[in-house]
């Protein structure tokens, strides 16, 4: 970039990641950098990064460190940075401090960030300090060009609940390491996305993990110059003569990242070179607490697909994706949610969109529902009520049920 702030004509535009609350900084930093001949892209907070970070990689980030208004300890900052680093350990990082906050800048260069800059900045260096970092990631220059995910394809490692932290460590102890790894789970739940961030964090990142699926006798083939690593699907529906001949296949020390629902059905031998470290992905009923985070991302990720502004989950719909059970899972989640942004019409999605894709239990007809899920459905009538005004009609339209049937749920809630 030159001094002026203009995009020198041998550098190649830039794609940056700007997290920042401060609408005024926000938009001041997008003019720069789009008059410097560069994309920049705004997220007003630590979840909303996370949910683009599933979809993108980007040249640069640049990280306020605060996010809740009265807060300067640069905690939430940090905590983010944390976040990303450990999920992309190449990202470039440069945070952006309060002109006291030098503290806080060593920290977080301590923690993995490429450079810091303070309020207020001047743009020349703004501008420069970006592109310095960039060229001193891994490779220099553009390495990170966006690239969109499908939108039934899943959301990474997105979630904030006990039991996807417990994967997420996983993938950052074994990662880095040639370790081979196998992922159990039913499908749907994000089992190729665990293996795509295991090779993400691998010693062998830069090259691509070649795909097997056993069940296909024309991909056996590719056993035969697989290199440092391989994914493969289906090990579990091979018969034992075919276990024995894909284990006389596998050369040492290549690197297998295996995808089953279960390990009970590999031969001792073949577990032995396969699963040295089993990642037991959990099904949503496990991680209730990451349905909305993850609908809002698959609403987001569907507004972008179909060019719309991202539309919002009522808070009716949100209740009711937290106790809906998912027919496929987060890939049925995700479906839903996809299907509900094409047919809505306002930029709001209410439960009725989201309804027809799902089994939810009934929390007052099952012996086996939790009283979890009766407080759930009791607040989600709650909200939509709230919504509509407690005009029933509206709220029960709101909800997919008939008026009756509404009646009948918050007599039984005492509403």
């Amino acid at each position: 970039m030159s001094a002026g702030g203009h995009a020198d004509r041998e550098s190649s535009p830039r794609e940056i990641l700007l997290i920042e609350d401060d609408a005024v900084v926000a938009r001041t930093t997008e003019i720069l950098f789009r008059l410097a001949g560069h994309r920049l892209e705004i997220v007003t907070d630590p979840a909303g990064a996370f949910s683009l970070l599933a979809r993108r990689r980007y040249d640069a980030i640049l990280l306020d460190m605060n996010f809740t208004p009265g807060r300067s300890d640069g905690e939430e900052g940090l905590a983010c940075l944390a976040r990303i680093v450990a999920d992309d350990p190449h990202a470039c990082v440069v945070v952006i401090t309060a002109h006291s906050g030098i503290r806080i800048a060593v920290a977080a260069m301590q923690a993995g960030a490429r450079d810091f800059i303070m309020k207020p900045w001047r743009k020349d260096d703004l501008l420069a300090k970006v592109d310095a970092a960039i060229m001193r990631s891994v490779g220099g220059g553009a390495v990170h060009r966006p690239a969109a995910v499908g939108t039934s394809g899943g959301s990474a490692l997105l979630g904030t609940s006990a039991a996807i932290e417990r994967v997420r460590a996983l993938v950052r102890r074994v990662g880095p390491t040639v370790a081979s790894v196998c992922i159990t789970g039913v499908s749907g739940v994000g089992r190729s996305l665990v293996a795509e961030a295991l090779h993400a964090v691998s010693p062998t990142a830069g090259t691509i993990a070649a795909r097997i699926d056993l069940t296909d006798p024309d991909q056996w083939s590719a056993l035969d110059h697989a290199a440092d690593t391989i994914v493969l699907r289906h090990v579990d529906r091979l018969d034992a003569q075919a276990q024995a001949r894909l284990l006389d296949r596998l050369v040492p020390g290549l690197r297998c990242i295996t995808i089953v629902d279960s390990v009970m059905p590999l031969s001792p031998a073949l577990r032995r070179r396969l699963c040295t470290v089993e990642i037991a992905m959990p099904p949503l009923a496990e991680r209730r607490d990451d349905a909305v985070l993850l609908a809002r991302h698959f609403a987001s990720v569907a507004g972008e697909t179909y060019g719309r502004a991202t539309p919002r989950l009522t808070p009716a719909a949100e209740a009711f994706v937290a106790i809906a059970d998912w027919p496929d899972e987060v890939r049925g989640l995700a479906l839903a949610i996809e299907r509900a942004v094409l047919l809505s019409d306002d930029g709001m999605i209410d439960v009725a969109a989201i309804r027809p894709a799902t089994q939810v239990i009934d929390p007052v007809g099952e012996a086996t529902s939790t009283f979890a899920m009766q407080d759930a459905e009791k607040l989600m009538i709650e909200a939509a009520l709230k919504e509509h005004r407690h005009n029933v009609s509206r709220a029960a339209a709101a909800l997919g049920l008939s008026r009756g049937t509404l009646y009948r749920r918050m007599a039984q809630h005492g509403l």
